[in-house]
């Protein structure tokens, strides 16, 4: 039995294997990305300015939304020790402040010849798909190092 805590290795890995969080993206965790990347652009930052959009008020930035991907990747499946090789990202919907999303993976394929894990991504807010798309990574090996 594997404990996930402390990572999977690849061997330990199936394809259908899959893990999730949710989280609720606050307008504070949205002001520290905007601050930790420097992007101020209104439709995240500035409320009055939102109002005016076809969104009818402030969302999340994508990217935000995608780190809850890698949070899962990081800490759920595979783990710790993971390195990200690749994602791809599709944007369906905005994310509103204070709303719970919650972020998926699973895996689809395994490569044994060079130690990577292919998964589905999906972030959801209220059954709405908002993110989707494939991450790629490489995973520790009991008999392959990294």
């Amino acid at each position: 039995m594997n404990d996930a805590s402390a990572g999977y290795f690849f061997e330990d890995l199936s394809i259908g294997m899959s893990a999730e969080i949710s989280r609720t993206v606050t307008s504070d965790d949205i002001e520290h990305f905007a601050a930790a990347v420097g992007d101020f652009n209104p439709i995240h930052v500035d409320e009055a300015w939102a109002q005016q959009t076809r969104f009818k008020g402030r969302i999340a930035h994508g990217m935000l939304t995608g780190g809850l991907i890698s949070s899962v990747l990081g800490t759920r499946l595979p783990g710790l020790g993971a390195i990200y090789v690749r994602q791809t990202l599709e944007f369906h919907a905005p994310v509103r402040p204070e709303t719970v999303v919650n972020s998926h993976v699973c895996i689809t394929r395994l490569d044994p010849t060079r130690n990577r894990v292919y998964l589905e991504t999906t972030c959801t807010c209220e059954g709405t798909t908002v993110l989707s798309g494939e991450a790629v990574l490489l995973v520790k090996s009991h008999v392959r190092p990294i």
